[in-house]
């Protein structure tokens, strides 16, 4: 019995290793996700230096989270890590694609395809929501570029026919990117129409605002002249 208490004693040593790992892998998760989340913040108020400060600070931390989990597979595959790498593709991609900047490649961010994937699906609701702010000046050019964004990521999430297990839910994520999608073309073809009604009324004002000054001045030179002046 003696030696299974050594055994005990040794896997005791092992689990607290791993759940110090575990902790400071969620704090870092949190860090990350954070970061990320004021990078997003700054691109859409248009704060070009936060961005970057935020983007900066969120690649140390992911790289950080990598490292420090390296020999522990099994904690840097859990959700909570996945999931602020996802957020931290969705930053990237987000801020590259609002400053017509080149988007990085899974490797160029080192996250798994399926993460890359799944934080691409959640650009679409990004860029949904800075279209609506575009839109509420009135239609324009950039809120079709964007437009044109989220087709693209559909086009390719839609192809990613593969199981649950190998993307991590990527299905569930397409089908709310379309929704999404169909969503905003909405928005825009509404907001475009009424930018053309708009110019239509302009323009048949100007029209009828001629047409009146010239009956009037049509009027002054038929009127009769005093012949007793």
């Amino acid at each position: 019995m003696h030696k299974l208490e050594n055994i005990a004693e040794g896997i005791r040593q092992h689990f607290d290793v791993r759940t110090s790992k575990r902790d400071e892998a969620l704090k870092r998760a949190r860090q990350l996700t954070r970061a990320c989340s004021l990078a997003i913040r700054a691109v859409h108020r248009d704060d070009r230096e936060a961005m970057d400060t935020s983007l900066a600070e969120a690649q140390s931390l992911a790289d950080q989270l990598r490292e420090e989990l390296k020999q522990y597979p099994d904690l840097f595959y859990a959700g909570y890590t996945q999931d602020s790498l996802k957020e931290f593709v969705e930053a990237n991609v987000t801020c590259a694609l609002i400053q017509s900047q080149p988007l990085q490649t899974p490797e160029e961010l080192g996250v798994e395809d399926a993460t890359y994937l799944n934080g691409l699906a959640e650009v679409v609701g990004e860029l949904r929501r800075r279209t609506l702010d575009i839109l509420r000046s009135g239609y324009s050019q950039e809120a079709e570029r964007l437009l044109g964004h989220m087709d693209e990521i559909y086009s390719v999430l839609v192809t990613m026919d593969y199981p649950d297990a190998i993307t991590n839910g990527l299905r569930r994520q397409t089908d709310l990117a379309r929704s999404i999608i169909e969503k905003t073309r909405g928005d825009v073809t509404f907001s475009l129409r009424g930018e053309h009604l708009t110019e239509a009324i302009r323009n048949l004002s100007s029209q009828l605002n001629g047409n009146q000054a010239e009956a009037e001045d049509e009027g002054s030179l038929s009127l009769p002249i005093n012949e007793d002046d």
